[in-house]
Formats: structure tokens, C-alpha cells, sequence
């Protein structure tokens, strides 16, 4: 009898459940996915009263939809613009998070989308041309068929190489393609002619295409001594230039964010440091800290990954010219290529924003909020003797970051 009731009993609690989940699955549904992205209880029930006064068919949407959620975004700012909240902490922490948010969406259907053929490409594509040895050259696609026709490639607006020169050659082709991503792909001349009364070249279509990311610094390989600073401030002075001599090292990659420096001893990440040094004559100082260590033993030496946190104008543009200067031809060239498709990408970019209302505008303009580009691989190599190092020890490294520490 009593195992009757509890069946009785256990049967209308899972029914009462059914029935009470049946009736707020959407909510629950929203509730779980919210969790799921990592926001809090809070943030999710304002989310699910955003998602509300937004109309939102699909509530749940808003986390995996860019214009569900630049939608809710645009109505969270009028709004609180509308009642003075616009700047308080409050907002400002719950814009972040949702910019932040909105960027992981983004990022996440970017790899969704693709080229996986050159003949997917629209006429009117802007091309940025790569021919070893001449330089960089800029393009359109003018029409994409069994061969891609684009216009005879310029260089600051002239034809500097006529179409016949052309035919046959090894190219390397950077693009910017809206809403999507950089490509690059390496591919033939196979023609040249006209068309539309314009004249062209033809290139052989291809199925290898990569995708690129931008170029934010260039790195190159350098042998530059250095005087290097532990801080131990709190409070940084960057206006400070040290006339005493610092801990020697060497300088064997340099970039405006930052550095490959080789010391004696053994490096201790996370510390902060100052590093003198000349370029071209010129005195650079560059204030940061020290990412990453590589210690070798046998040699008793240190490679420190240094990012630069402060450097002033005048002295990037003295690494940036030392850079670019003793860069590989090859190197130039791929740096010019990019920073043309950058120049395209934000052309394309304004250009959308003309187009667009104010209310429409924002969700082209969240995505410049995440501006978190990669550096490139790190080249590692092996760490080879320094004379330049031998009177540094392994004490006088390890003395200074104790005292920073």
C-alpha cells in the first residue's frame, strides 16, 4: 500500500514538474544559455527584460545573434541615456561585458564563414599584388569567371608594368572581404586583354586561400646592446632617462610593442623594466614587462618576451624606421600589402556608415572595440653565446629581481 503511494505520489511531482517547465521552458532555456556564456543571475534577468522590451521573437537569440544583440545593445545605451545612466558604473560594466560578448559572437561566426575558392570573390573586389622583386601593386576584380579578369595592377595610381609583362608571373594576392575576413593566395598570370574597353589581366583561379589577421607590429631581428632597469615604483615616471649604467643585454628582435632581449643569468617573468638603447644614434626608451622567460642552464642565460607598455611618439617612429629599414625585401612588401587591405577594410567600413541610420550604425561600430591582434608566431631559436654577456652572472640578475620582488 505505501509503495503504491509513493509511486502516486512521485508520478504527480514529476507531472507537476513537466507542467511547471513546459510553461517557462523559454525562460529556463534563456537562463541556462546565459549561464552557459558566463553572466550572472543579474545580468540575465536584465538580459531577459532587455530581450522583452526588444520584441524579441526568440528571446534566447540574443545569445548567439549579432543583430538580436546589437539590438538590445542599442536600446540598453538610448535608454540610459534617456534616465542620465548612461555613464554610471553600472551601465558601463553591463556595455562592456555585452561588447565583449558580442565580439566572442562575432569571432565565433567568422569562423563559419569562408572562401574555399578565388571564384567566390565579387567583381569590384579591391586587390592588393605582390610581384617578387617590383614592389606592391594595387587591383579590382572586373569580372570572375573561368579566369579572374581585374584591372592591369598601379602603383600610386600609374601602370608602371604594362599586361603583357605580366603573363606568366608568380603573384601573391591580399584582399580585405567585407564582413568576413584577409585572405591571401598565390596564383599565375595567365593572360592579358580588354575588357569593357579597359585593359586587364587574367589570373588562374585557385582553391588555396588563407586567411591572414592584421599586421599590428613588425618584428625584425636585430644585434642592439641595451641597458636594462628593474622598476620597483609603484607609480612609473616615464620621462625618466638613467645616466647610470644598467644591467647589460641584448636586443636580438625589436618591434614598436616590444622586444627579445638575451641576458646572463636567470629572468624572472611579470617584473617591470626600462630599456635604453641606441638606434641610428638616437636614444630609445621603452617601459614594459617581462611576459615570458627562456632559461637555458648550460649557458646560464635568459631570453625575456618584453612587451612595451609606454614608449614615447618620437621614439616608435625611431624603431619603426629601424625596423622597416633592415626588413627582408619580402618582409616590406607583405607589411605594405596588409596595411593596404587595413586602409580597405576601414574604408569599407566608413562607407557602410554613411549608409546607415544612427540607430542602424552601432553594430559596424562595436566591432572596433576588440582590438586584440596577434603579433605573429614567435621565431624560437637556440640561444648561442654572448661575449657582450660574459660579465653579467647569474647573482646580479637574480639580486635585482629579488629586490624588485
Amino acid at each position: 500500500m505505501h509503495l503504491i503511494v509513493f509511486f502516486i505520489v512521485t508520478a504527480l511531482v514529476i507531472l507537476a514538474v513537466g507542467k511547471i517547465y513546459a510553461l517557462n521552458k523559454v525562460r529556463l532555456d534563456f537562463f541556462f544559455r546565459g549561464t552557459d556564456e558566463g553572466f550572472t543571475g543579474p545580468e540575465i534577468n536584465l538580459l531577459w527584460k532587455l530581450s522583452d522590451e526588444c520584441h524579441l521573437e526568440e528571446p534566447v537569440a540574443l545569445f548567439y545573434s549579432l543583430p538580436a544583440l546589437s539590438r538590445c545593445i542599442s536600446h540598453i545605451k538610448t535608454k540610459a541615456e534617456n534616465e542620465g545612466e548612461l555613464n554610471s558604473e553600472k551601465i558601463q560594466n553591463m556595455l562592456t561585458r555585452l561588447y565583449k560578448f558580442r565580439n566572442k559572437i562575432e569571432r565565433e561566426a567568422d569562423k563559419m564563414r569562408g572562401l574555399d575558392s578565388t571564384r567566390a570573390l565579387s567583381d569590384h573586389q579591391k586587390l592588393r599584388i605582390i610581384l617578387p622583386g617590383k614592389g606592391v601593386f594595387s587591383s579590382e576584380i572586373m569580372n570572375n569567371g573561368k579566369l579572374m579578369t581585374i584591372k592591369v595592377p598601379t602603383q600610386k595610381g600609374q601602370i608602371t608594368i604594362d599586361g603583357k609583362r605580366w603573363i606568366g608571373e608568380s603573384i601573391s594576392v591580399y584582399l580585405w572581404r567585407a564582413g568576413d575576413a584577409r585572405y591571401v593566395f598565390d596564383t599565375k598570370v595567365a593572360s592579358e586583354g580588354i575588357f569593357l574597353g579597359k585593359p586587364c589581366i587574367n589570373l588562374e583561379q585557385t582553391t588555396t586561400l588563407v586567411r591572414t589577421q592584421k599586421r599590428n607590429a613588425i618584428r625584425a631581428k636585430c644585434h642592439i646592446l641595451a641597458s636594462l632597469y628593474i622598476l620597483k615604483e609603484k607609480v612609473i615616471n616615464y620621462n625618466e632617462i638613467s645616466t647610470k649604467p644598467g644591467l647589460k643585454c641584448l636586443l636580438e628582435d625589436i618591434s614598436k610593442n616590444g622586444a627579445m632581449i638575451r641576458i646572463g643569468g636567470k629572468g624572472v617573468p611579470g617584473i617591470q623594466i626600462r630599456l635604453q638603447f641606441q638606434l641610428d644614434s638616437r636614444l630609445v626608451v621603452m617601459f614594459g614587462v617581462v611576459r615570458t622567460v627562456e632559461y637555458n642552464a648550460e649557458l646560464k642565460q635568459s631570453r625575456l618576451h618584453f612587451e612595451c607598455i609606454h614608449i614615447e611618439p618620437v621614439m616608435k617612429n625611431i624603431v619603426l624606421s629601424y625596423v622597416f629599414n633592415i626588413l627582408p625585401e619580402k618582409e616590406k612588401e607583405i607589411y605594405a600589402a596588409l596595411s593596404l587591405t587595413d586602409t580597405d577594410e576601414k574604408d569599407e567600413l566608413l562607407a557602410e556608415q554613411k549608409a546607415q541610420n544612427p540607430a542602424e550604425r552601432l553594430d559596424s561600430q562595436i566591432s572596433d572595440t576588440d582590438t586584440l591582434l596577434s603579433e605573429g608566431t614567435e621565431v624560437q631559436q637556440e640561444i648561442v653565446d654572448a661575449p657582450e654577456l660574459s660579465g653579467l652572472q647569474d647573482s646580479d640578475i637574480q639580486e635585482q629581481e629579488e629586490k624588485a620582488l
